[in-house]
């Protein structure tokens, strides 16, 4: 495993200890509160339910993450509106599996539909709440890190770079003819014609210490140089930029007009 894999592995254990710790803290606070007519039962039992529900419901949540950046980079819809249907589909497991948990080891009936409904409106609010703080939590880590990068900045090398910032953030083997940014969760992958690299900070921070470099941001996920676009290729009302190097960029389609006017394709 080389040294970049290790630390991503480590970074990814680290991040899985400290959220399940934290899901740990809030499955506990519940069960001392008792909501939903839990306290009625015994503390044990709250807790043993609440923690657990924790778990599972990290287990559910988590991954609508990695879908909801997915689906804003390919249908270039607010995060907002990704985010509601997205936790609105991962209620759905998590309300059957708190219903049938409830009634264990005892039968599990079936649910009225309003049970079903009413179960449904109680786990959500609980799962979305939850989600909406792992969404604070990430939003606020990413603004304070906007600056750092990957690894440390590259040393300068013997052979003239180009005077932008963003190329002290990339190793110099990579070279300054630069192809496009594309923006990876919460780093930015910085293609040249040589090869990539990611960098961790916002796109937005990234086209910033471009200057005057002459490109657009296509999508909200990418910005490219003017002049690595090689051709379009169309799919219905999509389009999308063939760059050099094989790659191909999403164009929003509030940007189209704006690049069809200014004679990118």
């Amino acid at each position: 495993m080389s040294e970049k894999d290790a630390a991503g592995s480590g970074q990814i254990a680290r991040k899985l200890v400290i959220d399940l710790s934290i899901m740990t803290v809030i499955g506990v606070v519940l069960a001392f509160i008792g909501p939903f007519g839990s306290f009625a039962e015994p503390l044990s039992y709250r807790l043993v339910s609440w923690v657990s529900f924790a778990w599972i419901g990290y287990a559910i949540y988590s991954p609508m993450s990695f879908l909801v950046e997915r689906l804003y980079i390919w249908l270039d819809l607010p995060r907002v509106l990704l985010w509601l249907l997205s936790v609105a589909f991962a209620t759905l497991p998590m309300t059957a599996i708190v219903w049938t948990m409830g009634f264990l080891p005892r039968p599990v009936p079936w649910p009225t539909l309003e049970q079903a409904l009413s179960s449904y409106f109680y786990v959500f609010l609980v799962g979305g709440a939850i989600t909406a703080f792992f969404y604070a939590i990430e939003s606020r880590a990413q603004t304070a890190n906007a600056s750092v990068v990957e690894r440390p900045l590259a040393e300068p090398a013997g052979e003239a770079r180009a005077e932008l910032p963003l190329f002290d953030r990339i190793p110099n083997h990579l070279g300054t003819d630069l192809i496009a940014l594309e923006m990876e969760d919460h780093y930015v992958r910085v293609h040249t014609a040589v090869g990539s690299d990611l960098v961790l900070m916002r796109l937005r921070d990234a086209i910033t210490e471009l200057d005057d470099l002459e490109g657009e941001q296509v999508h909200r996920s990418w910005w490219v140089a003017r002049g690595a676009v090689e051709g379009v290729r169309k799919e219905g009302r999509k389009i999308r930029l063939q760059l050099s190097g094989g790659l191909e960029a999403p164009v929003s389609r509030n940007m189209a007009p704006q690049l069809k006017q200014r004679g990118w394709f």
